[in-house]
């Protein structure tokens, strides 16, 4: 993705799929803007990362503070839809072709913080709400189905039985 535009030069950068190897990601941090109050973090396990051969993908339970609902809603209502995260290099290759410096990095040494963002610096990220009551509702409405069923066959094993004795 494009990093930066400075008209006649151009430097694009690429996480390579195997950079979160053996990355620090200890006590990582959830913020708004990588700046400000703290929503979610690892330590306190409301925050869980799980990089894949896509990118990092993380789930957060905002739920602890108002803040956190309150963005849990802006993320939910669209407001904010794009993501980032902060971290230090490892390892990289550059390539400079013509106008264009071409960034990969190889190794993510320590990762920070994962950030729902206003701008992101790569616009292909995104970031979506989801509330785990939705799982939930669905649990126990399976659950209640599985129970009435269950009575309804004991029900109908006690009528079996009565007629027996009849």
């Amino acid at each position: 993705y494009l990093l930066y535009d400075f008209g006649d030069y151009k430097v694009y950068e690429q996480i390579d799929s195997r950079a979160f190897d053996d990355c620090d990601m200890s006590d990582v941090i959830m913020q708004y803007d990588h700046r400000g109050r703290v929503f979610a973090r690892t330590s306190n396990k409301t925050l869980e990362l799980n990089p894949d051969n896509i990118g990092l993908y993380f789930r957060a339970d905002l739920s602890g503070t108002t803040i956190g609902n309150q963005l849990y809603e802006e993320i939910n209502g669209g407001y904010t839809t794009k993501m980032s995260f902060g971290f230090v290099v490892g390892e990289q290759k550059s390539e400079y072709v013509e106008d264009k410096e071409h960034n990969t990095v190889t190794k993510i040494r320590k990762l920070y913080d994962v950030s729902a963002v206003s701008i992101p610096a790569n616009d292909a990220t995104q970031i979506s709400a989801r509330s785990i009551s939705d799982g939930l509702i669905r649990e126990i409405a399976a659950e209640r189905k599985k129970a009435l069923d269950h009575i309804r066959k004991r029900k109908k094993l006690e009528l079996k039985l009565r007629l027996m004795e009849v």
